[in-house]
């Protein structure tokens, strides 16, 4: 099994990669592969909304890393998204990045368990929480439970290091991923499997 942790902060080992290294940390304990993804550092295109996705099953611009990503989302068994807080919302990148990921490879998440996690020096972290857990909770995927709102503190990795119960949250995230995983694991060796959707209905608020 397989977790991709996304690092949407443009500085590579800053706060975000602390808390989502705590995550990670846990997860290798329990036997189970990681990969922090950077995302922050380089230019990732807004989506245009052209709709050529839908047509050729991936975004039409290849000059970033979003087609990359998402192809390793399809090999991937859950998610950590992690951003830092900028004017109260996730990062631009992120929420770039976000967008067309979600837009064009929907399928590569759907029904697989996933966690978003926050990281700024004072606010703004429940904001940016609720934007990211929107697309969790969009495409039928399985939000992994903390026993608080999944968020360090900090202006420096050495001050996000003593926030005891931000770390405290981030290990409970990648136990309660663990967790999770091996119960899908294990529901698929007995036949479980998820519900399939049926046909998708949309309909205008003019009608």
């Amino acid at each position: 099994m397989k977790v991709l942790l996304f690092n949407g902060s443009p500085h590579k080992e800053g706060c975000t990669y602390t808390a989502l290294c705590e995550i990670a940390e846990e997860l290798r304990k329990e036997k189970i592969e990681t990969e922090i993804v950077q995302v922050g550092t380089g230019a990732v295109r807004g989506c245009i909304g052209c709709g050529t996705c839908r047509k050729k099953g991936s975004c039409v611009f290849e000059d970033d890393m979003v087609n990359e990503a998402v192809q390793k989302a399809r090999e991937a068994d859950g998610f950590i998204f992690g951003s830092p807080v900028h004017y109260a919302a996730a990062s631009g990148a992120m929420t770039s990045l976000m967008d067309r990921m979600f837009y064009s490879g929907n399928s590569a998440f759907a029904y697989k368990p996933a966690a978003c996690i926050v990281s700024a020096r004072r606010a703004g972290t429940t904001a940016a929480y609720d934007q990211l857990n929107k697309y969790i909770g969009i495409n039928n995927m399985i939000m992994v439970p903390a026993p608080y709102w999944n968020m360090v503190h900090g202006n420096t990795p050495d001050e996000v290091r003593q926030d005891e119960e931000g770390l405290f949250i981030m290990r409970t995230i990648g136990k309660n991923m663990a967790w999770l995983l091996k119960l899908i694991q294990n529901g698929e060796a007995e036949g479980l499997v998820h519900p399939e959707p049926g046909a998708k209905v949309h309909t205008n608020f003019i009608r």
